[in-house]
């Protein structure tokens, strides 16, 4: 039988390269690669410090996800926060950018970076991860309802921002296609 420092360590060897991927379209790229595994980093610290809930959990995997997914929204009010506070001290509003001239997986991530936290995380578990609703509810402690709701209208408005002027990630498989796409494409040869 294996200690808890081995079984932690085989759980991590297996998740974090998944949990950074989530962290990273979580935060909507926003700090880049490096922000996406510390936030990943420290996920999986707080698992260590309850691993013994962890490993009492019916699913564990889905538990490490919703503790992601806690640590991105707090980094995204922070960040949010951070900036109103820079933008009240220099007394200006802050550059809006339409959007970067880049291939279509740039554009997808950065019009899932305008989505509110919650339809990205519903979108994003749903469509990159394919959780079922019930599994992107357990990892969001919310209703199967409420992922149902946010995903469709997430969808409705990522397909939107596509749709912008100087947007290249129009395609015949719209949103849910791109992300998956996403999630399978670039980050993985990027050794995501």
């Amino acid at each position: 039988m294996a200690s808890p420092t081995e079984d932690f360590h085989a759980f991590f060897d297996r998740h974090h390269v998944e949990l950074s991927r989530l962290a990273y379209l979580l935060l909507g790229g926003d700090g880049g690669r490096e922000s996406a595994d510390d936030l990943a980093a420290d996920a999986l610290l707080a698992i260590w410090h309850h691993w013994d809930r962890v490993t009492g959990a019916e699913r564990p995997l889905a538990y490490a996800r919703g503790v992601v997914a806690n640590l991105a929204r707090s980094q995204i009010r922070s960040r949010i926060r951070e900036r109103r506070r820079v933008a009240l001290f220099w007394a200006r509003p802050a550059e809006h950018v339409d959007g970067p001239d880049v291939p279509a997986v740039l554009d997808v991530r950065a019009a899932l970076a305008r989505l509110p936290y919650r339809k990205r995380a519903c979108v994003v578990l749903r469509h990159a991860f394919d959780l079922s609703e019930r599994e992107t509810a357990r990892t969001l402690d919310i209703s199967v309802g409420t992922v149902k709701s946010q995903t469709s209208r997430g969808l409705a408005e990522l397909q939107r921002l596509l749709r912008e002027p100087g947007v290249r990630a129009e395609g015949e498989g719209g949103a849910p296609e791109m992300l998956r796409a996403l999630s399978t494409g670039p980050l993985q040869r990027r050794g995501w």
